[in-house]
């Protein structure tokens, strides 16, 4: 009896997701007219103002039927559109040129034959369930007023045996609707395609900022102390034979300058690539970080210390990732703690930093995180800043690692 109250109140759900669907086929009927008459006036220039405003109609009307469907099938249907931004000649043209919007337009006329043919079954199926079932039902009343059953087991309602068609009505409109308004193979194609143009030219404004950065730094600290050396050097050669004395105050000044230099060449050397990470490994690097955080961080490093080493841009990116990370906290959250996390599931690195600070952080104020982002993209992974005021701070980076 609970399976057969289950069943019912199912197809019940089914019964009221198919019936409540006839508005959306009366609307897409009216669709199927107004998207043809949409493009005919646009072709001729009369209605071309208004065409972006119908896609953008017809993308939320399949939206909402999107998330329809997808409910009933408990997952999500995904939607992929060309943003329709810039001049009214720019709308209009991806309007047209969008894969999505005809996708959409493909989908009106199934919309209404399916939607308003379930929807007519689940009509007409309950009231012939319920008739049938209540014939039955006199008919066995009158067999035991007369004695005449043969005592068997009553056989199972007219209604119990249709239950079943009205979940698989609904299951199969749901797959017709998210078969037909998910993304394409060559939307989603064109996608990855601007994702990786993105993230390319990003990656190249991040590597040019770089290098900037180390121009910046070998001209106004290297270069100048060179100047500087030379100079010093040349006037105790001067006075070598004058005054020996000065020649060798000069020249120890000049020693100092050299071990000063060297000390800022090998700071550059360190921003291009950590020797500590050729030393000791990004487990070892990701210590000696955590060492110079100035508060406790927690460190779960099993993922990096076993096994095979990580690609040499991997880890370099982490470990910059992670001190950006670190140093954003010392510098700016008030944090007391915090925690640097790895795992490596499904060929991947995941690094996760998080900090107890104020929250509050955001990418473009300055912070570093910008830079994060791009550094990670460059290498075709994502990254996660979760910062809401009054903290925590969370950092997620995913890296494939291949390994």
């Amino acid at each position: 009896m609970e399976h057969f109250t289950s069943r019912l109140q199912r197809s019940w759900q089914a019964s009221c997701h198919l019936f409540f669907g006839l508005p959306v086929a009366m609307a897409a009927f009216l669709g199927c007219f107004a998207v043809p008459a949409g493009v005919f006036f646009t072709l001729f220039l009369i209605g071309a103002p208004a065409w972006p405003e119908i896609v953008r109609t017809l993308r939320r009307f399949a939206g909402y039927e999107r998330v329809r469907a997808g409910g009933w099938l408990g997952r999500p249907i995904p939607a992929l559109y060309l943003p329709l931004d810039g001049s009214p000649g720019d709308r209009v043209r991806l309007a047209f040129t969008d894969p999505g919007t005809w996708r959409d337009a493909l989908w009106l006329p199934f919309a209404t034959v399916s939607i308003l043919g379930c929807g007519a079954i689940v009509l007409v199926l309950w009231p012939l369930a319920l008739l049938v079932d209540g014939a039955t039902a006199a008919v066995h009343r009158m067999r035991e007023r007369g004695n005449t059953g043969s005592g068997g087991a009553a056989p199972p309602p007219p209604r119990a045996l249709l239950l079943p068609a009205f979940e698989k009505l609904a299951d199969a409109q749901a797959r017709w609707t998210a078969a037909l308004l998910k993304p394409s193979p060559s939307a989603k194609l064109g996608q990855r395609v601007a994702e990786l143009a993105e993230s390319r030219a990003g990656a190249m404004e991040s590597h040019s900022a770089e290098l900037r950065r180390i121009e910046r730094d070998l001209h106004d600290g290297v270069q100048a102390q060179l100047v500087a050396l030379s100079m010093r050097v040349g006037l105790a050669r001067q006075q070598v034979r004058k005054d020996p004395e000065v020649a060798a105050e000069w020249l120890g000044e000049a020693q100092e300058e050299i071990d000063a230099t060297l000390a800022a060449l090998r700071g550059i050397v360190r921003t291009v690539h950590p020797p500590v990470l050729t030393d000791r490994g990004l487990a070892g690097a990701v210590r000696t970080l955590a060492v110079s955080a100035d508060i406790p961080v927690e460190m779960n490093l099993a993922a990096v210390e076993n096994g095979r080493r990580l690609p040499a841009a991997v880890e370099a990116a982490v470990y910059f990732v992670i001190a950006e990370c670190l140093t954003n906290i010392r510098k700016h959250s008030g944090a007391t703690r915090a925690s640097v996390r790895f795992t490596r599931p499904d060929g991947s690195l995941h690094v996760v930093v998080t900090d107890n600070g104020r929250g509050g952080a955001e990418e473009h104020g300055g912070s570093g995180l910008l830079g994060i982002r791009r550094r990670v993209a460059a290498l075709d992974g994502t990254t996660e800043i979760t910062s809401p005021p009054g903290g925590p701070t969370r950092m997620r980076v995913e890296l494939p690692c291949g390994s």
